[in-house]
């Protein structure tokens, strides 16, 4: 449904969690933007630093609401198997691992999350049919019992929401990040683990480690463990209430693969 935002523009919905991103026509001079109302500030750096397309301008509305506009990209988004390769390999270290997207984020008081908050949330509105799942249950009670082995890392940008869908290939090669709603200050490890439990095999997962030019040592080995697990649950607990059941069971076998073949459970014998 297309309405009229001004003389100059015209506005088409496009899909988000937010509800607040458009698509803008505007015919006299045969421009087509993105749209976006009440984005973050966040995102004037993520453009300037070539994460996300180039700002335009931005409108402040006689509401107060502020209309943000980007370039248009026109591309591809990337193929399951596109995002385990080197491009994007190379985007996520960059963005993990850029001073000035960590001190702009800092600077507008971005979330901080400690791995704990990550299983409050994961307990947030939990359907009664995952909480009563005996593998899920038990994944989530060795996730806490484990807090101490993930806790006290240096903390970078984190994304929050790796999908191949939120990868876009412009026409031109340049790679971009979008929706950056999830961002955070976190251990990296939740972007990497987020990365790998959907789109690597795990056979492939060490030659991942060496494209990023992450060495392995038990430590980090246990953290791609913790949030690998992690992950996986908020997945689960999405597919449950979108009903994507197929796609659930296929993560909770991953995810009990993961939890059976665990290092953390020599540790916790020992």
């Amino acid at each position: 449904m297309e309405y009229k935002y001004d003389r100059d523009w015209i506005l088409e919905p496009v899909g988000g969690d937010t509800g607040q991103a458009y698509i803008g026509y505007n015919d006299a001079n045969n421009e087509r933007v993105f749209l976006k109302r009440n984005s973050s500030p966040f995102l004037t750096i993520l453009s300037m630093e070539g994460f996300a397309p180039k700002l335009k301008w931005t409108k402040r509305e006689s509401n107060g609401d502020t209309m943000t506009a980007q370039d248009w990209v026109s591309g591809d988004v990337l193929s399951h198997y596109e995002v385990g390769q080197l491009p994007v390999v190379k985007l996520m270290h960059r963005y993990h691992h850029s001073d000035n997207l960590y001190n702009m984020l800092v600077r507008i008081d971005g979330d901080v999350y400690e791995p704990e908050r990550f299983l409050q949330d994961y307990q947030t509105d939990l359907p009664a049919d995952l909480a009563n799942h005996s593998l899920l249950a038990n994944v989530e009670a060795c996730l806490w019992d484990t807090l101490s082995l993930v806790q006290g890392v240096r903390k970078t940008v984190c994304h929050g929401d790796i999908n191949r869908r939120n990868f876009i290939r412009a026409e031109d090669n340049q790679l971009y990040l979008v929706d950056w709603e999830m961002v955070k200050i976190a251990d990296p490890i939740l972007d990497i683990s987020q990365l790998l439990v959907q789109y690597v095999d795990f056979q492939n997962w060490e030659a991942w480690f060496e494209l990023y030019g992450l060495r392995i040592t038990d430590d980090i080995y246990l953290r791609i463990e913790w949030y690998s697990m992690l992950n996986l649950l908020n997945m689960i607990k999405k597919d449950f209430r979108e009903n994507r059941l197929i796609t659930m069971n296929h993560k909770i076998l991953k995810l009990k693969h993961i939890y059976q073949n665990r290092y953390v459970q020599g540790i916790q014998e020992m």
